[in-house]
């Protein structure tokens, strides 16, 4: 906690309410009692309060559900992770108390069901401990056996009481959370939380304030990148999708189900991923930009006919929620190991765009710009998050909605003549006619998965088949040179860049902010359009000594991530090295800046004369 160190009380001392500037609260029980709805609301009411928050969290894969975490971390400034080691930790069980008291830092506060837990002797010395008969007390607050699904909104209370939160926004919250039930389950859900926040703390621990957040101009939004991104494919006016449920993209497919009907559009759960991505690829070609998703082991099933959609030139945007795989792998964990069946997956030469967003604000921007460049390079766009940025939630200020929100509805304006295929167009980009536009010549194209001439017809000639290869691939390249150069945080040369990608960005920063602090010469950069690359990191690398690539993925057979992979195959830098962990955690300060410090003991390889 910063500003604030939590001790014991002294004899005769009475605790006093602490003004601190932020907070990493751990909250771990099980899956079922609520643990998700308690963070939510602390971030969320973090959101409404001008402060940064970002959060993290850990289910069970299993149905019967498990033990689970939520992690929220608050701050008054500027919040690049969801925090190391937590402040307060609320633990529900024994498993919860036993399991996580490594994660609390030394001095911090352990609030726990003493109805549950039996604190471990030797721990009190080094951490303040607080035992609070929750379950009991929320049957005497709502009665029956409400316990198991009060308890969580009893503890929320506690946490109001010891950080002085602000009560009727929380109220406010609750109402909101619950507001589609009987109204008896809002006033059980009020009566709980007022409960514990009027549970005792005088005399019995430290209290704390956080200090204002600066003022912002305008309104902040709070989500996790899910959200962001399925309503960030709505402002770009998608209005077609199909799908097949899998963790954890079927939140995104849920919104899109509930909402693109109210803007005149459909969004269809198929019978599997197969029929799922046939149907968006059908959706395009009808002239509008369609969207399909899934995770890693979905993502394997729809490359034969992304294949076809790269060689009908079709638009099209993919969503993969990354998760920890092979096959069914870790469904509920998060992991990068996805960037190789995005940028490669698939028979055949098949080039497509792969962009991942940096953080929840950049999801919903990012969904805009894939469906722009599916629409202008007529390409399909594998936009690539992962569970850890799709669950993670963070406020972020309010776009501008009439400056972003488009409408992408088919012109279906005569054509004198058409050849989507057009080998003599210069920028050598395929313009698709809807179907239904009248074309004046009588000539009308058709598209395939065959090779083809510039109408579309099935062709096997040597020539049109160089040529079509060429074509598909130039294109990506005339997109490449548009890209933006990546933006260097930090100096522009020094001893150590760290380069990451999607939901690194943040730990990466503050692992920078610090070893500067420090007196380190580090920098970073972070790379959102993985495919193609964008220009300039030939001469952003060159004014580094060592350039380690962090990624949540395997280091492979030869030392390296699928990023870091890439890279040192486009530009044959020996000083390009991988930095990976495959825990489906992810990444903490201390471990990338201990990691650097292990690479850098060891020289890179030498250049070859």
């Amino acid at each position: 906690m910063s500003d604030s160190t939590a001790t014991t009380t002294s004899a005769g001392k009475v605790p006093h309410n602490s003004a601190i500037s932020e907070a990493v609260i751990r909250i771990a029980g099980n899956s079922q009692d609520g643990i998700q709805a308690i963070g939510g609301f602390l971030a969320r009411l973090a959101g409404r309060s001008e402060q940064e928050v970002m959060t993290f969290m850990t289910i069970p894969s299993t149905i019967s559900g498990g033990p689970s975490i939520f992690q929220v971390r608050i701050g008054s400034g500027e919040v690049l992770s969801s925090g190391d080691e937590a402040d307060v930790l609320l633990a529900f069980y024994q498993h919860s108390y036993d399991g996580h008291m490594g994660s609390l830092r030394k001095g911090g506060i352990v609030l726990y069901d003493a109805d549950h837990v039996e604190p471990n002797p030797d721990l009190q010395k080094s951490y303040h401990h607080l035992g609070v008969k929750i379950s009991s007390l929320t049957i005497e607050a709502i009665g029956g056996t409400a316990k198991d699904k009060g308890k969580n909104i009893f503890a929320l209370g506690l946490l109001a009481r010891m950080f002085d939160l602000h009560v009727p926004k929380l109220e406010k919250l609750i109402a909101e959370r619950f507001g589609g039930k009987d109204a008896s389950i809002v006033q059980n859900a009020l009566g709980a939380f007022h409960a514990g926040y009027a549970y005792t703390l005088d005399g019995v621990i430290n209290t704390f304030k956080f200090l204002d957040g600066e003022k912002r101009e305008g309104a902040q939004v709070v989500m996790n990148g899910n959200e962001a991104l399925a309503y960030g494919i709505i402002a770009a006016g998608v209005r077609f999708g199909a799908s097949y449920p899998i963790t954890p993209w079927s939140d995104v497919m849920e919104i899109l189900r509930r909402e693109l009907p109210k803007y005149g559009g459909l969004f269809i759960q198929c019978e599997d991923e197969i029929a799922a991505i046939a149907m968006a690829i059908g959706a395009s070609y009808g002239g509008r930009v369609a969207v399909t998703g899934s995770s890693g082991p979905g993502i394997s099933l729809k490359t034969e006919a992304l294949g076809w959609a790269v060689m009908a030139e079709m638009p099209l945007v993919i969503v993969d929620v990354q998760r920890g795989g092979p096959s069914t792998g870790m469904p509920t964990s998060t992991e990068q190991s996805d960037l190789n069946i995005a940028c490669f997956g698939g028979h055949g030469d098949a080039p497509r765009v792969v962009i991942a967003p940096t953080n929840v604000e950049d999801c919903f921007y990012s969904a805009i710009e894939a469906v722009n460049i599916a629409r202008r390079y007529s390409v399909p766009v594998i936009l690539l998050t992962d569970q850890g940025i799709a669950t993670r939630i963070e406020a972020f200020p309010e776009p501008d909605l009439k400056a972003v929100c488009q409408d992408i509805s088919p012109d279906f304006k005569p054509l004198a003549e058409h050849k989507p295929y057009d080998l003599s167009a210069p920028d050598g980009i395929t313009r698709h006619a809807p179907p239904g536009t009248r074309i004046q010549s009588g000539k009308y194209p058709v598209v395939t998965g065959l090779e083809h001439d510039e109408l579309g017809h099935p062709t096997s000639s040597p020539r049109l088949h160089l040529q079509m290869t060429a074509k598909r691939r130039k294109k990506l390249q005339a997109l490449a040179a548009t890209l933006p150069r990546p933006e260097i945080y930090g100096g522009d040369s020094g001893e150590v860049l760290l380069v990451g990608w999607g939901s690194t960005q943040g730990p990466i920063r503050e692992a920078v902010d610090r070893a500067r602090a420090a007196g380190d010469r580090f920098s970073a950069i972070h790379l959102k359009h993985i495919n193609p690359l964008p220009p300039g990191l030939a001469d952003i690398f060159a004014g580094f000594r060592h350039v380690l690539v962090i990624e949540m993925n395997d280091e492979g057979l030869y030392g390296y991530g699928q990023l870091a992979t890439v890279l040192r195959a486009r530009y044959c830098d020996p000083k390009i090295r991988g930095l990976n962990k495959t825990d489906g955690l992810t990444f903490k300060v201390r471990e990338i800046l201990a990691g650097v410090q292990a690479r850098v003991a060891v020289a890179p390889e030498p250049v070859l004369a």
